[in-house]
């Protein structure tokens, strides 16, 4: 008995071209976790993100005629992913400094966590640290996360994150470099200020 080998996503892809609309289903039924997943890490709007992969899923459908397996179906995909990402980023600094500079000087200022508050036991969980590291995820430029996410979260290739960003690959290992380097400078300045507020509260 000969046993099937399973269709790659570009071999399902190049068949939802060919008309057959039940190749589309494979492909989202196969992607759409995975997108969802590396959107999120983008977006932390739970519905904006769940928008966002629809969205790449639409245009994957919208883009099926003029489709072709000239790369790999996974670094298509994740430039579309990309570029969605990066619009949504653009749109929300662009919707931030709109209402920055429409606000009520009357209106209540932004409400501050009180940092004194806390136990030295819940400044040092390891919960704590995730959520440092993730913040100082979300201050680098957008292409700078994008790099991080595309690399250490998605495991690809500095070749496949060049295709996905239309660079080079020298350019992306410099976009992880200088990632890195702020990445550092962020979590030291963080650990620096909590130990001086751990010495404190002794």
């Amino acid at each position: 008995m000969v046993t099937q080998t399973p269709r790659t996503d570009t071999q399902w892809m190049v068949q939802f071209s060919q008309g057959d609309d039940s190749a589309f289903t494979q492909i989202m039924e196969q992607n759409f976790s995975r997108v969802l997943n590396t959107i999120q890490r983008f977006v932390h709007n739970p519905q904006d993100a769940e928008d966002l992969a629809q969205e790449v899923f639409l245009r994957i459908y919208n883009a099926r005629e003029r489709y072709t397996p000239e790369a790999s179906f996974h670094t298509w995909l994740y430039r579309i992913v990309t570029n969605l990402c990066l619009n949504y980023i653009r749109d929300q600094k662009r919707k931030k400094a709109y209402s920055i500079q429409n606000q009520d000087s009357s209106s209540p200022a932004l409400m501050i966590s009180d940092s004194s508050q806390e136990t030295p036991s819940r400044i040092l969980s390891r919960k704590e640290i995730c959520s440092e590291v993730k913040n100082a995820l979300n201050k680098l430029p957008a292409n700078q996360r994008m790099a991080v996410i595309l690399s250490k979260y998605e495991n690809l290739s500095y070749e496949e994150i060049a295709q996905i960003m239309k660079t080079s690959v020298q350019a992306v290992k410099s976009l992880l470099n200088r990632a890195k380097m702020n990445l550092k400078e962020e979590l030291l300045k963080k650990i620096r200020s909590k130990s001086d507020l751990i010495f404190f509260m002794k």
